[in-house]
């Protein structure tokens, strides 16, 4: 049975500016430049330098508003969607499946080069094998994940060749193989463990004592080094304490990831380009704004002249007609995007005014210490605007300050209450265990319990899970871990 019924819906949209201006907000300088060329190439209206005087440019904005004769276009009579089209941008751009109009196009760039895989391949080449024996050497060395590590059971290797390769083999063969893999370069490739992949490099060293002393450690107690148990060991090796000390030292100069040696080299380095800088003049705090963040843009004279000409002509033929619809379109279209640019510009200033004032103690001195807890809702408040305005400023912009570049997001922190009930930052907090940590004795470590009593006493009362959760969050690892003999 079908009815009718009428129903009141009140509905919030946001207008394509809105979108717009919200995406070029979150735009870091390198990125924004390259929407900047994006739009000057599709948009012959919008021009890049300082503008000359030109009275057109304000004139242009009342040619079709007035009914000066029946064939003037009055922007009221324009169809909003088909005047925000672009005739220059096909179609088949436009269009996308099962995606939201308006989600963010994240396009990731591929570093050329040899892959790590490849690297080993090509070695491998040097090396005098049988048919049978490359197609094992090169599943193996495709089984070798991006750390340099073969990790799975040869059994399944073993499998897996006879089902994918049809090559049969036992488990003999393929571990003599695996030899032959792990000579290739960097050492330590193709290990099935931590253990053996620093054995690997050891073996690969010049022999001393200290390196044998080493591979012994490694081979008969992996464990008791792992957790630290230094008495142990010298009571098991029948050594000194110095001899134990030179032996890890010689430890700890391996590459427990040797892939990383090599894959490292591919990987794409991000360039940051601050979008701000704070510099301290005569005890005061000077911000300023990356000029590139500011561009010189301006509507195109020729666009606006063709206007005044089409006003001006007696005749007006479906063609101009068509023709002026395009140019209003695109020159409009530049506006917007002009005035996107300048609102852009002037919330960020806002934005990182306001946080810089915040933390003017901080960016004063450079000490962590002095950071105050921080939120976003603290700015947005500040401001008058709305918090994801902010979190678009803080979680993309890099500000430069006498103390280094930094990401924006890094000066927000939540609130704790200290002995006095002040809200201190929690970075001051963790800036103080770090402190306590790095003066500690390393001989003897200490433990969560003792941090939270010295944190205790400097008068910041947290619990001994909320140390816990700090130190990992500082990637500090556990006492026992930390223990130096």
């Amino acid at each position: 049975m079908l009815k009718q019924h009428l129903q009141f819906k009140l509905s919030q949209k946001l207008s394509p500016q809105q979108i717009q201006l919200m995406k070029l907000i979150q735009l870091p300088t390198q990125a924004f430049e390259q929407r900047l060329m994006q739009e000057i190439e599709e948009n012959p209206a919008l021009e890049t330098g300082k503008e000359e005087s030109d009275p057109l440019n304000d004139e242009f904005e009342d040619n079709y508003d007035q009914d000066s004769d029946s064939e003037t276009i009055n922007t009221e009579d324009i169809n909003i969607d088909d005047y925000l089209s672009d005739d220059e941008i096909p179609d088949y751009r436009t269009k996308a499946n099962n995606y939201s109009s308006d989600d963010e196009e994240k396009s990731v760039p591929y570093a050329a080069g040899t892959s790590f895989n490849q690297h080993l391949l090509n070695q491998l080449n040097t090396v005098y094998l049988n048919d049978e024996e490359w197609t094992i050497a090169e599943f193996l060395i495709g089984s070798v994940d991006e750390s340099g590590y073969i990790r799975r059971p040869i059994a399944d290797i073993m499998d897996d060749l006879a089902f994918t390769q049809n090559v049969y083999t036992d488990e003999e063969t393929i571990t003599r193989i695996l030899g032959i893999v792990q000579e290739l370069d960097p050492p330590g490739v193709g290990a099935r463990s931590l253990e053996e992949c620093l054995i690997i490099q050891l073996e690969r060293k010049e022999v001393t004592p200290s390196i044998e002393l080493a591979t012994a450690i490694l081979k008969r107690s992996f464990e008791h080094f792992t957790k630290k148990h230094y008495q142990k060991l010298i009571q098991k090796h029948n050594i000194s304490e110095d001899e134990l000390k030179e032996a890890i030292s010689e430890i700890e100069r391996l590459n427990p990831k040797p892939g990383g040696s090599y894959s490292g080299n591919n990987r794409i380095i991000e360039h940051v380009v601050p979008d701000f800088a704070i510099r301290i003049v005569d005890g005061e705090l000077e911000l300023t704004l990356n000029g590139r963040n500011a561009p010189e843009l301006h509507v195109s004279k020729e666009y606006s002249n063709m206007l005044k000409g089409y006003k001006e002509a007696k005749d007006k033929s479906k063609s101009q007609k068509d023709t002026v619809m395009f140019i209003k379109q695109k020159l409009d279209a530049a506006k917007w995007f002009i005035d996107a640019i300048r609102q852009r510009q002037q919330t960020l200033f806002i934005t990182m005014n306001a946080i810089m004032h915040y933390q003017s103690e901080y960016f004063l001195t450079g000490d962590e210490r002095n950071l105050r807890p921080m939120i976003l809702k603290d700015i947005a408040d500040e401001i008058g605007m709305d918090v994801s305005t902010v979190s678009r400023v803080a979680n993309s912009k890099y500000v430069d300050t006498p103390y280094g570049t930094k990401l924006i997001k890094e000066y927000f922190s939540e609130s704790m209450k200290n002995e006095q009930g002040e809200d201190v930052s929690t970075k001051e907090i963790k800036k103080i265990l770090e402190m306590v940590i790095q003066n500690e004795t390393k001989k003897k470590p200490l433990t969560d319990d003792k941090l939270a009593a010295i944190l205790k006493e400097k008068g910041y009362p947290i619990a001994r899970r909320t140390v816990a959760k700090y130190r990992e969050q500082l990637n500090i690892p556990v006492a026992r871990m930390r223990k130096e003999i």
